[in-house]
C-alpha cells in the first residue's frame, strides 16, 4: 500500500493506494470522513481517502508519499472499524527504490530503442525490466523503482508491458528521481560501482 499526504496540493486528505484498477471502472463508498475506492466489477479495494485526517493524525506531515508509524496505522484502522468498514490498511516497509545491478540486457525483439534487461536488486531478487534509455548495459549500477513504488511527482509504478514483453519495474535518471542538479539529458543514472544492491535510495540526498 501507498501512503500519500499534501496538505498544501490536495487538502488534508490521506490517500491510500491499494492496487492498480488496470482501466477498469471503478466506484466509491464513503461513511463518516472516509471514501472507500473499488473496481465497480470485482468490488476489489483499490484505495481509501481519509478526509480531515490531522483531528485524528494530529502530527501528520508529508508532501508526497509518506511513512506512518505503527499508532498512526492503528489510528487509521480503529477508524476504518468505526464506520464499519471491514477490511484493515497495512504497511509494507520494505524499500521501493533501490540500488541494482543489471546483470543481462539485451534488444527488445519489437523495438528499435527499447531494451529488455534482467535487474537484480536485492539478494538474489531479479526483475525483468525493459528500458528505453540510451545508456542502459549489462554490468551498471542503477536505480530501480520497483512495482508499488511512487515516483517524486507523484507516478506510481506497477508491473505492465512494453511492446508485448513484461517488465516489473522502471530503471531511472536522475530527473526521474529529483537528484539535485540533474542533467536534463535522456539516460539513467550510473551509480558507482562499489554501490551496494538492494539499498534504498532517497534522490534528493544524493550528490552527483
Amino acid at each position: 500500500m501507498i501512503f500519500s499526504y499534501n496538505k498544501d496540493a490536495v487538502g488534508d486528505t490521506l490517500m491510500v493506494i491499494v492496487a492498480n484498477a488496470k482501466g477498469q471502472e471503478v466506484n466509491h463508498e464513503s461513511r463518516g470522513s472516509i471514501t472507500r475506492v473499488f473496481v465497480k466489477n470485482t468490488k476489489e479495494t483499490v484505495g481509501w481517502n481519509f478526509f480531515k485526517i490531522s483531528s485524528t493524525l494530529t502530527d501528520l506531515v508529508g508532501k508526497g508519499q509518506i511513512d506512518l508509524t505503527d499508532e498512526q496505522l492503528t489510528a487509521l484502522n480503529h477508524l476504518l472499524a468505526a464506520e464499519g468498514f471491514s477490511e484493515q490498511v497495512s504497511i509494507d516497509r520494505t524499500p521501493k527504490i533501490v540500488t541494482g545491478f543489471v546483470k543481462s540486457c539485451k534488444a527488445h525483439p519489437d523495438s528499435d530503442h527499447l531494451s529488455i534487461t534482467q535487474t537484480e536488486v536485492d539478494h538474489g531478487e531479479v526483475l525483468q525490466i525493459v528500458c528505453g534509455a540510451p545508456n542502459i548495459k549489462a554490468g551498471l549500477k542503477v536505480v530501480v523503482a520497483k512495482p508499488g513504488a511512487m515516483m517524486p511527482d507523484g507516478l506510481i509504478i506497477w508491473p505492465g508491458e512494453l511492446r508485448g514483453q513484461e517488465s516489473h519495474g522502471m530503471i531511472c535518471s536522475a530527473r526521474e528521481l529529483a537528484v539535485p542538479n540533474a542533467p536534463t539529458a535522456r539516460g539513467i543514472l550510473e551509480l558507482p560501482f562499489d554501490t551496494e544492491i538492494g539499498e534504498a535510495f532517497i534522490g534528493s540526498d544524493y550528490q552527483l
